[in-house]
């Protein structure tokens, strides 16, 4: 009996949105690694000459025309090597442009797929851009017969079966399927799936790395034709993994790692490390010299800036403190012994005399009427435009603090805590923030032990806490997950159990700050649906789905 063997690599690349000579320096410098281990076919992510996605630089010719040029170039820049290298990239054809993946070989290329199935869906709308095929492909290699398919081409039956129907043993695809909790088994299920339907081995080159809100995690596989996952990448790392494709007539196709397993991360782990790809990437790949993080006491600025030194390094985070004359001792204490853990470059503030000048500034015109949510949110204004001047002033960014129970809800103060320019926790819950936190201690105990256990207050008057305006946020965040996330209706929230008035209340909150989320910094998205690129719901509209219920 006959023994075909290839030896096989992914490249799992951290790549940049529009570096096309970054990207394709780096698709050859794992070339010339892979061709030193033996390999003969590297695969690389979906679209890794331009990064993904590259949204509307697609529409733009002079981006296609640096493209080609690029392509090119790395095309020449391999053809001294004896090795298979699958790239992805936009190439136009006839009028029309396609999500491709070509094969290099001795400095030619031996064929192009392109995409069949288009996504758009969450985050996705590759619809806008590109024209689907129908086409399989497939090449040989030392007497294995190889497929292609890209990305979301394996979620439908269509593309893998016509590659199998054309002879393809084993499937290669390459992906830039971000980041959300739950994703990688979901991503297992599907190949396995297709697996099972086709009788073909799968390799699955998934890309790596933050881009504005989307972080891609890696952990690339390899499935075989028993549906055994033969190998796992680490997540949030860039990996150069090798394994060898056997097949023998008649017989089902077996992989063969050059590494073991790598066990996947605990889901709070899960969420932190990518917490911190999201905030490195942005701040590095925007070229921003560091980070600036308002600290207030409090759990969720506390989170933020574990996250940012973790990402950045103490050095490239400097922190303020803006002290008010309702800000309690302990916020003042918590945030001197926390800076002081970490090592960073701490100031404080007291905007008391800024709150003295705004007050006898508007007082003709605020005459007569009652202290309200007005003077709070002078406050938060105050701060937000100390801490924009000293981002003007040394060219850092501003970290904002958010969560996304304050998103939902519209407890945050448009050009006061939402100033900023990236917003690390837009996407986690409440009740995640205090996890998160209890992880990071596990790591080493960097956040105070009471900023963790005391009540969370904003602090804009005396005694507030945060449940004097909003339900239990272990309550609130179910009800908004199930809404917002899940788009189960207001009956089936009351029906479960929750309070109508605690239902009503988070959903109609939900309804009419559409305006300020709008108006609120790009953030990593972390969960399947997190506002931004995929929650797209209008700022004006009469749609109501609370009719029949009272307050």
């Amino acid at each position: 009996m006959s023994l075909s063997r290839v030896r096989l690599a992914i490249a799992q690349l951290n790549l940049t949105v529009g570096d096309l000579k970054g990207n394709c320096a780096k698709i050859l410098d794992y070339a010339h690694q892979a061709a030193a281990q033996g390999v003969r076919i590297l695969l690389t992510p979906e679209l890794s000459i331009t990064g993904y996605p590259p949204e509307d630089l697609l529409l733009r010719p002079s981006f296609q025309r640096q493209t080609d040029t690029a392509f090119n170039q790395l095309r020449m820049d391999l053809a001294a090597l004896d090795l298979y290298v699958v790239v992805g990239l936009p190439v136009s054809r006839e009028g029309e442009l396609f999500n491709a993946a070509s094969v290099l070989h001795r400095g030619e290329v031996i064929g192009t797929y392109y995409k069949h199935d288009l996504p758009n869906r969450e985050v996705f709308d590759e619809q806008r851009y590109f024209t689907p095929d129908n086409r399989p492909l497939v090449f040989e290699v030392d007497g294995i017969r190889f497929g292609i398919n890209i990305c979301e081409d394996t979620w439908n039956r269509y593309a893998p079966e016509a590659a199998a129907a054309a002879g393809a043993e084993v499937l290669l695809v390459p992906n830039a399927s971000p980041y959300h909790m739950g994703k990688q088994s979901i991503r297992h299920s599907v190949v396995a799936q297709r697996v099972q339907e086709t009788g073909m081995a799968i390799v699955y080159a998934n890309m790596l790395g933050g881009q504005d809100e989307l972080v891609f995690d890696g952990a690339s596989f390899a499935m075989d034709a028993k549906q055994r996952v033969a190998l796992r990448l680490p997540q949030f790392k860039e990996n150069l993994a090798v394994l060898e494709a056997l097949t023998s007539p008649g017989e089902p196709t077996v992989l063969q790692a050059h590494q073991p397993c790598t066990p996947e991360l605990e889901l709070t782990a899960q969420v932190y490390e990518a917490l911190k790809m999201g905030v490195h990437d942005y701040v590095t790949k925007n070229r921003f010299p560091g980070a600036i993080i308002g600290l207030s006491g409090g759990v969720d600025s506390a989170l933020t800036l574990a996250i940012a030194v973790d990402a950045l390094g103490a050095d490239k985070v400097r922190a303020v403190m803006m002290p008010s004359p309702y800000t309690a001792d302990i916020s003042l204490d918590d945030s001197r012994d926390m800076v002081k853990r970490l090592g960073i470059q701490y100031d404080e503030i007291s905007i008391q005399n800024c709150m003295a000048a705004f007050d006898s500034s508007l007082a003709p015109l605020f005459k007569g009427l009652a202290a309200d949510t007005t003077e709070e949110n002078l406050q938060a204004r105050i701060r937000g435009t100390m801490l924009m001047a000293i981002s003007n002033k040394t060219g850092r960014i501003v970290l904002t603090t958010g969560n996304k129970s304050e998103m939902a809800t519209g407890y945050c103060t448009l050009y006061g805590d939402m100033a900023g320019g990236f917003a690390v926790i837009k996407d986690i819950f409440k009740t995640l923030v205090y996890q998160l936190c209890e992880y990071r201690n596990s790591l080493s105990e960097v956040i105070p032990t009471r900023i963790i256990t005391r009540p969370p207050s904003a602090e804009l008057r005396p005694d507030q806490v945060d449940q004097d305006s909003l339900p239990p946020y272990e309550v609130l965040d179910v009800i908004l997950a199930r809404y917002m996330e899940k788009d189960e209706s207001v009956e089936n929230i009351i029906a479960s159990g929750f309070k109508k008035e605690d239902v009503f209340k988070a959903v109609k909150l939900l309804r009419i700050n559409e305006y300020k989320r709008r108006q609120a910094p790009v953030g990593i998205r972390v969960t399947h649906r997190a506002f931004g690129r995929d929650w797209r719901y209008p700022i004006t509209s009469k749609f109501n789905d609370l009719e029949g219920f009272q307050e």
